[in-house]
């Protein structure tokens, strides 16, 4: 029995079904065939799995994380598969692809587990390393109970799972004045080179048919930045995704091709994170703001080919995200930020000032999501917006090439820097459903600097800091 691809785990009851997320973090050892050096070894990684854990059964988990090897490998976009069968199978099995020295490798290993020994069998995790299936060497890695017992256990989350693929469907229900947005940016880590594709439906103000359209640009990490658009052509009622002229966005792929096959995209998606409202989710299911964006996965990953005046880019597991907008047209001025912070954690901003009378006169709402670790700081959107009653409210600095965004809840602040330099930068118009236009700046190959610190006996200690060297997705756009 095949179960339907638009629809997402359920109960009985039609209800989303609950998953499981942890993090767990192993440190050892690793000797390689060819060389009698000893390398230390830390792997940290954010588990989940769309089911609860079946102690009785088997329960396959996507894990995402970092590894480091001393003097070889620093990977922050580790990933692979769990196997977790301690009673059925006797074993949790590991399979963990990284790169080290430019090379793709894989950690394959399993805990055997015992109950003559029941902490060592769950605790020591011998593996090999492989390369295309040819062995590179072996090494052990051991759960430390001292230190990480505690992080390990307060880590399990159950949260409800919904099937990414669900949120491709179209909101648009034939109302003047709308505009509904299907978009995906991604940075190939081999090469650096961003991608953006954008799909757009726009429904006019003045009752005028409603058409679709987009775009598709590269910006490669040596090179100009390349775009060609696509459209405007009718808008057909879909069942999911966009489609129009050959172009088409389904759950797990983007297809097409713009100007006459000089960029031509065949891109398999693979979600790899929950969903992630960027602005509260009842104002996603129900509009009653301007407009509003979400996540239908965190972050996933992208397998496939991207061609461009004769230049074929083969992505394999390039990271990045897609997203979904819809309202009544472009705010008046806006900041966006999609940022991989690596190991699975994602920082998503929407910064801008409303073009109703009244609201436009307000500095910029900034709606502040980072997923870290499997949980989303602030909880709800909403804080970081207009906060208590105004008070911690985040604040965002609009310019170019440099944006800012600052902002604390009652224990952490953070502080974000934007910089996207002009010759990574993408100019492009829109045209709003009311007529009038709008300007983004657009680059997939922006810098970000994200500080995170919280209040510690009596001051501020940092948190987590990252630093993203190219490898930011970023916006500013004004009417």
């Amino acid at each position: 029995m095949s179960a339907d691809p638009t629809s997402g785990p359920a109960t009985s009851s039609g209800s989303p079904a609950r998953g499981t997320v942890f993090r767990e973090s192993m440190l050892g050892s690793l000797r390689l065939d060819d060389d009698d050096r000893t390398r230390r070894v830390r792997l940290d990684l954010t588990v989940s799995a769309d089911r609860l854990l079946r102690p009785f059964g088997t329960t396959m988990a996507r894990a995402t994380g970092r590894i480091r090897v001393t003097g070889w490998s620093d990977d922050p976009h580790a990933e692979g598969d769990l196997e977790i069968s301690p009673l059925a199978r006797r074993r949790i099995r590991y399979r963990i692809t990284f790169t080290a020295d430019g090379r793709r490798l894989t950690l394959d290993g399993w805990k055997s587990v015992s109950p003559r020994r029941p902490v060592t069998s769950m605790t020591v995790l011998p593996y090999t390393l492989y390369e295309d299936g040819v062995r590179l060497g072996a090494g052990t890695l051991r759960f430390p109970l001292g230190t990480q017992l505690f992080p390990f256990l307060t880590s399990f989350r159950f949260p409800r799972r919904e099937n990414p693929g669900a949120f491709l469907t179209p909101r648009w229900r034939g109302e003047p004045g709308r505009t509904e947005v299907w978009y995906t940016t991604v940075t190939d880590p081999d090469t650096g080179t961003g991608l953006w594709l954008h799909h757009e439906l726009t429904s006019p103000a003045d009752g005028s048919p409603p058409y679709a359209h987009g775009w598709a640009a590269v910006f490669p990490k040596d090179g100009p930045v390349r775009h060609a658009r696509f459209g405007p052509a009718a808008w057909s009622a879909q069942e999911s995704g966009f489609s129009t002229d050959g172009i088409a966005v389904r759950p797990g792929s983007l297809s097409g091709s713009a100007e006459d096959g000089a960029l031509r995209w065949d891109i398999a998606e693979r979600p790899a994170g929950e969903p992630l409202f960027t602005f509260p989710r009842w104002s996603w299911r129900r509009l009653l703001l301007p407009a509003a964006q979400m996540l239908p996965a965190a972050r996933s990953c992208y397998d496939g080919s991207f061609t461009h005046d004769g230049t074929t880019l083969t992505l394999t597991s390039a990271t990045g995200a897609s997203a979904r907008i819809y309202g009544h047209g472009n705010a008046r001025r806006w900041a966006w930020l999609h940022a991989d912070l690596g190991g699975g954690d994602v920082l998503e901003i929407v910064s801008a000032v409303s073009t109703r009378p009244g609201l436009r006169r307000l500095p910029p709402l900034t709606f502040f999501q980072l997923r870290r670790h499997g949980r989303t700081w602030p909880r709800r959107p909403e804080r970081s917006a207009v906060g208590w009653a105004g008070l911690c409210r985040f604040r965002t600095d609009i310019g170019l090439p440099t944006w800012t965004v600052t902002g604390r809840t009652a224990l952490r602040r953070i502080r974000v820097e934007v910089t996207q330099p002009a010759d990574r930068v993408l100019a492009l118009d829109y045209t709003d459903p009311d007529g009038g236009h709008a300007t983004c700046r657009n680059s997939e190959r922006a810098d970000a600097h994200v500080r995170l610190e919280r209040w510690w006996f009596g001051g501020w200690r940092t948190e987590a800091e990252w630093e993203l060297d190219g490898t930011a997705h970023a916006e500013v756009g004004s009417r």
